[in-house]
């Protein structure tokens, strides 16, 4: 590059370009570091940074196709040379000495981890953990993945590791107006997450351009499949899921505008009616989740009496064992059925990412059109290609069939091929 990379303007590929042509990591921890004391007071997104460390960091990085490329992670997962607090007072300053598998797969491929962002408690409770949405501080960023998105979007790294479980990757990136993925089910090593629902929880991923994510594809080795050149032909569904009236006039606003995108690159556009089985399908999300809920929080619950409502409520009357089994086998026909849809010709769902522009206040917003695609285990991608008259943006959600995270991902970048400028 012919001049030094400004970080906070740069998405991971440049920061790649850079550091290959001869940009030492340490100017872009340097970099960071400035933003990070610009924008930090304000967004609030960190639990745990520390300049020091990741100048060391940064001095000792290995060569890899990340090299250079700063990561805030969720303070669910843990880091070997971090706390890992899951915002939760049992764990303040809780240091287990050993990495995630996703943190030290993304070590090994030269990432400069940034930082432990901010997380709702155990990535489980619908209270945020005071990080502000970088476009409007009154404004929630979402949850639970709450730093993670506002790190990305406020341009103090250039990506970011959250989770998912309902819709806590999904709809933060919407509130934020970044690029956000929930991969397919496990096509990401959730060892070393703390965990909440084993049929659910998916590691996410966060970036200010969708290029970004088919970096991260290679590094976490998604399957190979057929990724179109352009998205003339291809047949996209637009769903509202179960709850069409759950959309706002921004949200629906969004959708047309995507629709009407893909319609111009020409696509084929269609209104998807999804089978009758799938009624009653985000009860019974909720129902999976108290289930397997009530077993990962029980320890929590036991040893820390005031925990909170949420948590014992979920521990004292979990789902019945019909109840449960009639979840599960919704779910697994429900999947079925989709896979079926998909076979039969669909290429692509179009479907809204929130309900509507991050509200106002503490709350991390309604996942009403996320929890569906998270129980049928499917790659989504938010594509930040709106905004209301006001300025706030809402996304909408590329979704494809399991396994085809990377014909996801290139949808997404040739619907929206231009990196999202970081926000202040």
């Amino acid at each position: 590059m012919d001049k030094p990379l400004t970080f906070h303007a740069g998405t991971a590929r440049q920061m790649v370009e850079a550091v290959a042509a001869g940009t030492p990591p340490m100017a872009v921890a340097e970099d960071m570091i400035a933003r990070v004391q610009q924008v930090e007071p304000a967004v609030n997104a960190f639990a745990f940074f520390d300049a020091d460390r990741l100048r060391a960091e940064a001095d000792a990085l290995p060569d890899g196709p990340l090299k250079g490329v700063t990561v805030a992670v969720k303070d669910v997962l843990l880091t070997r040379d971090m706390p890992t607090a899951h915002n939760s007072a049992r764990y303040a300053g809780s240091q287990p000495g050993i990495d995630a598998a996703c943190v030290d797969t993304l070590r090994s491929a030269g990432a400069l981890i940034a930082g432990k962002a901010r997380t709702t408690e155990f990535a489980s409770t619908t209270v945020g953990p005071g990080t502000t949405n970088p476009h409007d501080a009154a404004r929630t960023p979402g949850g639970s993945s709450s730093g993670s998105a506002a790190s990305v979007a406020a341009g103090m790294t250039a990506l970011a590791l959250g989770t998912q479980t309902g819709g806590s990757t999904i709809r933060p990136a919407s509130f934020c107006g970044v690029f956000g993925m929930k991969p397919t089910w496990n096509a990401i090593s959730r060892e070393g997450s703390k965990m909440y629902s084993a049929t659910c929880d998916t590691v996410g991923l966060y970036a200010r351009a969708a290029s970004d994510l088919e970096l991260l594809a290679d590094v976490f080795g998604f399957d190979g499949c057929d990724v179109p050149d352009s998205l003339a032909g291809l047949r996209i569904g637009i769903s509202y899921g179960t709850t069409p009236e759950a959309a706002d006039a921004d949200s629906r606003a969004a959708m047309e505008n995507g629709a009407g995108v893909l319609l111009a690159l020409g696509a084929e556009v269609f209104d998807l009616t999804l089978p009758e089985a799938f009624d009653g399908i985000l009860e019974s999300h909720r129902v999976v989740l108290a289930r397997e809920g009530a077993s990962a929080f029980l320890n929590e619950v036991r040893a820390t009496p005031d925990l909170g409502a949420f948590f014992s409520d979920m521990v004292a009357a979990p789902p019945t064992a019909i109840e449960a089994r009639a979840a599960y086998r919704q779910a697994d026909l429900c999947r079925g059925l989709l896979d079926d849809l998909f076979e039969g010709g669909l290429d692509l769902i179009l479907a809204p990412s929130a309900t509507g522009v991050a509200p106002e206040g503490i709350g991390t917003g309604d996942p009403t059109y996320n929890s569906m695609w998270t129980l049928m285990q499917v790659p989504v991608v938010n594509v930040p290609m709106y905004r209301t008259a006001a300025g706030l943006p809402v996304g909408v959600s590329l979704i494809g069939r399991r396994y085809e995270d990377r014909r996801v991902i290139r949808a997404a970048s040739l619907l929206m091929p231009e990196a999202v400028a970081p926000v202040g």
